[in-house]
């Protein structure tokens, strides 16, 4: 049993065979297989040995012929490896011994002398590396020759997997089949990626930032991935797996505890109500709100109509895409939509900025859209053609300067008129917002507040942007508090000024949906939280457990500290204080 710690990003448990994506882009379908079919898999192993050694052999002909024999002796080696005795004595060894597929054999033998050139490599150095390098491309080779017509793509998939990847983007993990894939976990990502989002989203368990896992997982290899936890475990023993699968049974007896508190208000203890919405990324999420008792949608992200697409999506697209939102939670439960945050760690064809330097600090959200204004004025129309169908409300992320807010207002002003021109109907007066996550638009809140209706407090940005660590970034992850001393500061700086221009302020971050976090910001002055859906019901029950007093008392009580680490044990003893069976 090998047990890894990463950053829990997704709460949940999985238990189930590996599909290591980055290293076989498919699935190993079996592990093992009956005696009757020993001998077949020692033949599908020596043609394909034989296969691969020959077409070595021709790379190294060709390579030598092009850029001489020392470049061609690379694949040279690869035959001699490939050709080797005892590599095809050890693979058959395993079939034979433990009814192991010739492909699962070849992973799980490969994968041992690959972990194990990584302890020799402090001694041998630089030629341990090279030969890890080597006996990884002929795991990959020998694979795709052993599995042919039987390889399966993430869209192949016909029974559950947990996915081990060094990294997924945004649009992979939006493209993930929940009743297939249980769970992911990579090497790399920090807590708050549009990655480790989207797991939120799609309800599955997630752990990200693990650092070296790849080379020692092989495809079948059974796993357990706590998303609470941060842990990942292979190949458990009898006692933890026990231990986890009741784990498990209990997590879905909860689940139907939370069921209770489906139409029960959130109120705080002495019944001031906190207004509870969902963050969804897709159309199909609004019906996840509804289940779980949203008063409506806070953060509805829209740029996963652009992700993966070659082509910028219609003006139709669109509005259907907002109308079914709509249309779901009825005329009076407002529909926050958030235009376009493409840029950062989300890219897509269709804008023509493929990637930048800097990302994060580069041609992102309005900035793209500001210069891209057709792109701009087609999500505008279909966003104010959508609002004749709800409670509808347009949200301008990434604001950094007053300039910009003004700018963005001005476009949708001419949109509005070209609207009224061509006689196409949409609600007058919506309300406009701003996300403040950059701390320039922070500082300048009480000037933002003269110019909309209401602010998003964005805490995944506003912390990474306050703190200069890239919330992506398993080697900053440290730095990265929700709770540090001077994101607060500007918290609060942000409250006041809402509360003083009467200006309604939500938080839609993934602080909000933190228990710990409740009754700090209900304690700032925050009576609005924006959270993945499945949140809803724990928060709930948090927000019933104490007073606003307390709750300022405890927000108070915050600002004065001088480290993150001294405010999160400090929140944490309170909340163990207000409800000790949810308080870890």
């Amino acid at each position: 049993m090998n047990t890894w710690h990463g950053i829990p990003v997704s709460p949940g448990i999985a238990i189930g065979p590996a599909l290591v994506l980055d290293t076989e882009g498919v699935r190993i379908p079996r592990r093992r297989v009956s005696d009757e079919m020993v001998p077949e898999e020692l033949i599908r192993l020596q043609t394909a040995l034989v296969a691969a050694a020959t077409h070595a052999r021709n790379r190294q002909s060709e390579v030598a012929t092009k850029h001489g024999r020392n470049i061609g002796s690379i694949f040279g080696s690869h035959a001699v490896l490939l050709e080797d005795p005892t590599l095809r004595y050890d693979l058959e060894t395993l079939i034979r011994s433990e009814s192991y597929s010739a492909e699962y054999a070849v992973s799980r033998h490969l994968r041992a002398k690959a972990k194990a050139l990584d302890a020799a490599a402090a001694i041998a150095g630089e030629w341990a590396t090279r030969v890890k390098a080597d006996i990884i491309d002929l795991e990959k080779q020998l694979l795709n020759l052993l599995l042919g017509e039987r390889r399966e793509s993430l869209d192949d998939i016909t029974s559950p997997v947990i996915v081990i990847a060094t990294d997924l983007t945004p649009s992979e993990t939006a493209q993930l089949d929940t009743k297939m894939v249980h769970a992911f976990a990579t090497e790399s990502g920090g807590p708050t990626s549009h990655t480790a989002i989207l797991a939120g989203a799609l309800e599955i368990p997630a752990v990200v930032g693990i650092g070296r896992l790849l080379s020692e997982i092989s495809g079948g290899d059974l796993l357990i991935v706590d998303g609470a936890q941060g842990v990942v475990i292979a190949d458990p023993d009898s006692e933890t797996l026990a231990r986890y699968e009741a784990l498990l049974q209990a997590e879905t007896d909860e689940a139907g505890r939370y069921e209770a508190m489906l139409d029960v208000e959130p109120l705080t203890k002495d019944g001031v109500h906190i207004e509870l919405l969902g963050n969804i990324e897709f159309p199909s999420e609004a019906i996840h709100c509804l289940e779980r008792g949203a008063e409506g949608v806070g953060l509805y992200r829209t740029e996963f109509l652009y992700v993966n697409k070659s082509r910028a999506p219609t003006e139709e697209e669109h509005f259907l895409a907002y109308r079914e939102v709509l249309n779901a939670f009825g005329p009076d439960r407002p529909v926050v939509i958030r235009t376009l945050d493409l840029g950062a760690d989300k890219f897509s064809e269709a804008t023509g900025i493929l990637n930048e330097k800097n990302p994060f600090l580069g041609l992102r959200s309005v900035r793209l859209c500001l210069r891209n204004k057709p792109l701009f004025v087609t999500q505008l129309r279909a966003i104010l053609r959508a609002s004749a169908f709800g409670n509808l409300k347009i949200m301008f992320p990434m604001i950094s300067t007053v300039l910009e807010l003004r700018q963005c207002l001005s476009l949708l002003l001419e949109v509005q008129e070209d609207l009224d021109e061509a006689g196409i109907d949409y609600k007058r007066n919506v309300p406009i917002g701003t996300m403040i996550e950059v701390p320039s638009a922070a500082l300048v809140a009480e000037s933002l507040a003269k110019q909309v209706s209401f602010f998003s407090i964005g805490t995944n940005d506003l912390v990474q942007y306050v703190l200069a660590a890239d919330r992506n970034n398993e080697h900053v992850a440290s730095l990265y508090c929700p709770v540090d001393p001077a994101v607060l500061k500007l918290m609060k700086h942000i409250t006041v000024a809402g509360q003083q221009a009467e200006v309604d302020i939500t938080v839609c971050g993934e602080m909000s949906g933190e228990p710990v976090y409740a009754p700090l910001l209900v304690g700032l002055g925050i009576r609005s939280l924006s959270v993945t859906p499945r949140k809803i019901p724990e928060i709930k029950k948090v927000l019933r457990c104490f007073t606003v007093p307390e709750a300022e008392r405890v927000a108070s009580e915050a600002l004065r500290m001088d480290t993150a680490r001294d405010v999160l044990s400090y929140l944490r003893e309170q909340l163990r204080r207000f409800l000790p069976d949810v308080a870890e």
